[in-house]
């Protein structure tokens, strides 16, 4: 006779608890710990990188910035975890408004040094500044007149430095190699000086939110981007009546009915220069039903929220989605420079657009 299968518990763990088939709770100590130092050795390699800040990071910047302005590209260049982060930087480069592209060091010399100009910047990152390919590469840049920014701990004589124009140190991490054979904080401390040229670079261009939105359409960073005016399912003129703040809750409705779907509000403006004054909602509408079944010929104005949170109608979806998630309006207001309406924006139309959840 065949004995019974046993069964097993499929519930979910409890929160804070460790999964069927975890590691014992000895063992997830002791990894606990080894995680906690590796953090904390990245964290300080980060902030380490501020004692290296001088003079030679403002002449980096402002030889990229002469690159970007005269028309050249910046190309990145780096060996093995260090070029993964070079490809990085370049993206970051490349989204924030500089032409960049990754070189790898070995390729150059079997004819991508047909990539380098004369108006171009040549950043190359060597933690060692002893890397073979890397610092060929330099030596042949610097003998064609390209200006080399080179990243590495900083010794002050290693062969890479030797032939750069800027120098730029994360200083020597003496822990790296008590964590783990491969590169850890290094990489780390690369990536965040490359990210802080890459932002000083775009504040010295005048990156603006409109260009980083053309290059940044897709997704949910591109909608972030978009106009707030471009998702509005309800505008003035069109499916929206704004109506008289001096007219009754059941006039104010009557008005504001449209032949189509209308929005979870009525919008209330002064009656001689229309500028917007007050929001009344679906909600205020049934609240007040509860109290006062009369409140229909009450006026709208002693019961409207006068003076609205509002968004202008230059503001970003991510104007819109902070404000949500700041005050946790449903209807949001859009009005011109003057202050009058010509909009509405439901959470709904955030929610379709996956900016925010239910």
């Amino acid at each position: 006779m065949m004995s019974p299968r046993s069964t097993v518990d499929a519930s979910p763990s409890p929160a804070g608890s460790l999964p069927a088939g975890a590691a014992q709770p000895d063992s997830w100590a002791a990894e606990r710990e080894l995680a906690i130092r590796i953090l904390t050795a990245e964290h300080q390699a980060v902030e380490g990188l501020i004692a290296h800040l001088g003079p030679s990071f403002h002449h980096a910047v402002t030889l990229l910035e002469g690159c970007a302005r005269a028309g050249g590209t910046i190309l990145v260049t780096g060996l093995g975890k260090s070029g993964i982060i070079g490809q990085k930087i370049s993206a970051m480069l490349a989204s924030l408004g500089a032409v960049s592209h990754f070189v790898h060091p070995a390729e150059a010399a079997h004819g991508d040094l047909g990539r380098f100009r004369k108006a171009d910047v040549c950043l190359a990152l060597s933690y060692s500044g002893e890397t073979d390919e890397v610092v060929s590469l330099a030596e042949i840049l610097r003998q064609d007149g390209v200006p080399i920014i080179a990243i590495t701990r900083g010794t002050g004589n290693s062969s890479l430095e030797r032939v750069a124009s800027a120098n730029l140190a994360v200083g020597t991490l003496a822990a790296e190699s008590s964590l783990s054979p491969a590169p850890s904080l290094s990489t780390t401390a690369l990536l965040a000086l490359g990210d802080a040229l890459a932002i000083c670079l775009a504040a010295r261009l005048g990156e603006t939110n409109e260009a980083f939105n053309k290059r940044h359409p897709g997704g949910a960073l591109g909608a972030l981007y978009r106009p707030v005016i471009d998702a509005l399912r309800f505008t003035v003129g069109r499916n929206l009546n704004p109506v008289p703040d001096d007219l009754s809750v059941g006039d104010a409705l009557r008005l504001a009915e449209t032949s189509v779907r209308r929005p979870g509000a009525l919008l209330l403006i002064d009656r001689a220069s229309g500028r917007l004054t007050g929001l009344f909602t679906d909600a205020d509408l049934r609240r007040h039903l509860l109290d006062d079944p009369t409140v229909t010929t009450k006026p709208i104005r002693g019961l409207m929220t006068a003076g609205p949170r509002t968004l202008p109608h230059t503001a970003l979806l991510r104007d819109a989605v902070h404000m949500v998630r700041q005050s946790r309006n449903d209807e949001i207001p859009v009005i011109d420079d003057l202050g009058r309406p010509v909009g509405i924006l439901d959470v709904q139309d955030l929610v379709a657009l996956r900016l925010v959840k239910e």
